[in-house]
């Protein structure tokens, strides 16, 4: 039997991937109390049951403190039972504003979002500690998302719980706040100068062939996938759970999101890690 334990933090989009594994043929539950865990356990472990995958959701609404679900957890494994834990995460920042946009309480009673925020980390650091999946959605799209659990639960995939992200953007606009790794690309000839790409972007082909056209530009590229290929293993093997790199030219729009585009096809096929595309700027009419 696959068995896996969905929780994380309110708001990180544990519903969410509850209803995507529901799609691909998990029998899900979601928020049972502690005390019924073991009686569900029993019972789908049954000689004739026909349930053969199993999405368990559990959250701070199903124990307050969750040392109850920790110790059935601990229990569920010394009787023998294989199961697996996604946790699902985002930081505090998209947290607060999924909270403010929708307008919903938090579970854990505090004076302000940013304090029962602060509760539930400490409370289910214990079982992040113990999950053999973080996803960090605080930049994810749902298809994005999608495709992270097919990776794991559909396919089969390792997974070593690194979600990656490059990010084009303008220094103008200012450094994303984000953002792990920043790298300037502004010492190549810029786009904008010139008539017939000023109105393009880096997505475009005409401009991706005029950067990508000088030497630099491809050294760069070279370069920097050889640095991250060093770089990626080792931030997986101290526990990373998001690498955010950021490519920055002035207006955000040319030099930058052919670099990015680059660099995302470089490296897409290379490692067992989540990557995904991010053109902060690119869209901007200012």
């Amino acid at each position: 039997m696959k068995f896996v334990v969905v929780t994380g933090m309110s708001g990180a989009g544990k519903r969410t991937a509850m209803k995507m594994l529901e799609d691909v043929g998990f029998y899900c539950v979601d928020n049972l109390p502690a005390a019924l865990i073991s009686t569900f356990v029993e019972l789908i472990t049954l000689p004739k049951s026909e349930i053969t995958k199993v999405a368990l959701g559990l959250d701070v609404r199903s124990d307050k403190s969750f040392q109850e679900i920790n110790k059935t957890l601990l229990s569920m494994k010394e009787s023998g039972l294989a199961y697996e834990i996604l946790f699902m995460d985002a930081s505090d920042e998209i947290l607060i504003k999924r909270y403010k946009e929708t307008r919903r309480i938090h579970p854990i009673e505090g004076d302000s979002i940013e304090e029962s925020i602060c509760a539930e980390r400490e409370i289910l650091k214990e079982i992040r500690r113990q999950s053999d999946y973080v996803i960090d959605t605080s930049s994810l799209l749902t298809r994005e998302l999608k495709e992270e659990l097919d990776r794991i639960f559909i396919k089969n995939e390792a997974y070593n719980s690194l979600m990656v992200q490059i990010m084009s953007f303008g220094f103008k606009n200012g450094i994303p706040l984000e953002a792990d790794l920043v790298f300037d690309v502004r010492f190549l000839p810029n786009p904008f100068y010139i008539d017939e790409l000023k109105a393009k972007t880096g997505n475009d082909k005409e401009v991706r062939e005029y950067v990508m056209g000088f030497p630099e530009a491809e050294e760069f590229l070279s370069r920097l996938t050889d640095m991250l290929e060093f770089l990626i293993p080792n931030y997986i093997k101290e526990g990373k759970y998001r690498l955010v790199i950021c490519i920055g030219c002035t207006g955000g729009k040319h030099r930058s999101v052919t670099l990015a585009n680059a660099l995302y096809e470089k490296m897409k096929d290379r490692g067992d890690y989540g990557l995904t595309l991010l053109h902060r700027d690119a869209g901007r009419t200012n």
